[in-house]
């Protein structure tokens, strides 16, 4: 379940989830309408002109929104979206939207969705408006996961260098996952519905990454911390040990299988590698030049490929 060594720790959200920023998107579709398929940002059709949704004749209906259902109102933070049930061009209506916490509107009599947005979680209920006034209440069933990644050793990782991606739990036939969050920043605060993710971290951007499966529990924050076996390495092509790097090398850098994962150009060559062995080849002017070397955990390194006539390849050999 986990490429890494994952440290889960659960605390009450609390005030946390009802106080930190909201992130606004569509959420997942739950509570009480399986059939719904709840269109994005862009397929529904927003209210027409600028009428005032406290329409005479119509019914009032106080909206709220919990965690659990035994939990407090939330207060701040949800995006309240209404909609009447029927589409229209394979898009359904919206008629009124509220940012905040509980929210009243006042709707003519009849059938209508609500969903309510906390960050990526949420969830749809069917209501009917009649000329009195009711509350309806909905369960988000939701929590909150929280991520940050460290060296081996607890040697934090400067955030810059670092990003998560996170998918659905389950994947596809095909053995592909949804993408519900991409370029998440460590240790921010994200809203889901309660489940099971697999959440992708990042470090540099070539091979160190790591994947572990995450369950975030309703009414609870997920902290979790992943353990990357990596380290930062430069390097340069110089003439002797110690020398000052030469510029216009171009730089190709195979795995241990002989696989090219990684070019680029330039006097240095900086990247993140997972810990492994490696070949790096440079090429200046008509000449290629080798160096195999091997990545520890956490001990960045300077790598100097010597350009002497000694360590040059043949071209048609560099080239194959």
């Amino acid at each position: 379940m986990f490429e890494g060594t994952v440290r889960l720790f659960l605390v009450w959200l609390g005030a946390l989830l009802l106080m930190a920023p909201v992130s606004l998107a569509m959420a997942q579709n739950v509570d009480g309408v399986s059939d719904l398929k709840l269109p994005g940002i862009s397929s529904y059709a927003t209210p027409k002109g600028e009428t005032s949704l406290a329409l005479s004749g119509g019914g009032a209906i106080t909206l709220s929104a919990q965690l659990t259902d035994k939990g407090s109102d939330i207060t701040r933070g949800i995006v309240w979206r209404v909609f009447k049930p029927e589409a229209v061009n394979g898009k359904l209506p919206m008629v009124a939207s509220s940012h905040g916490g509980t929210a009243v509107f006042q709707l003519e009599p009849g059938s209508y969705l609500v969903h309510a947005s906390y960050g990526r979680a949420g969830a749809t209920k069917r209501i009917t408006v009649g000329k009195d006034a009711k509350r309806e209440s909905l369960v988000l069933d939701a929590g909150g996961l929280k991520l940050d990644a460290v060296l081996s050793g607890g040697v934090r990782i400067p955030p810059k260098k670092l990003r998560f991606s996170i998918y659905e739990g389950t994947a596809e036939a095909n053995g592909d996952r949804a993408l519900i969050i991409p370029d998440v920043e460590p240790n921010s605060v994200v809203r889901l519905n309660a489940g099971i993710y697999h959440v992708v971290s990042t470090y540099g951007a070539v091979n160190a990454v790591i994947r572990s499966d995450i369950r975030v529990e309703a009414g609870k924050l997920t902290e979790a911390t992943v353990e990357h076996h990596a380290a930062e390495i430069t390097m340069k092509l110089v003439r002797e040990t110690g020398g000052e790097a030469i510029a216009d090398t171009s730089w190709s850098l195979l795995n241990e299988s002989g696989d090219p994962i990684k070019e680029t150009v330039g006097a240095f060559a900086s990247m993140v590698l997972a810990e492994g062995d490696y070949t790096i080849i440079a090429k200046n002017r008509d000449r290629i030049y080798q160096k195999d070397f091997t990545v520890v955990a956490g001990q960045n390194q300077e790598i100097e490929v010597l350009a002497t006539e000694a360590a040059a390849m043949d071209p048609e050999e560099g080239a194959d």
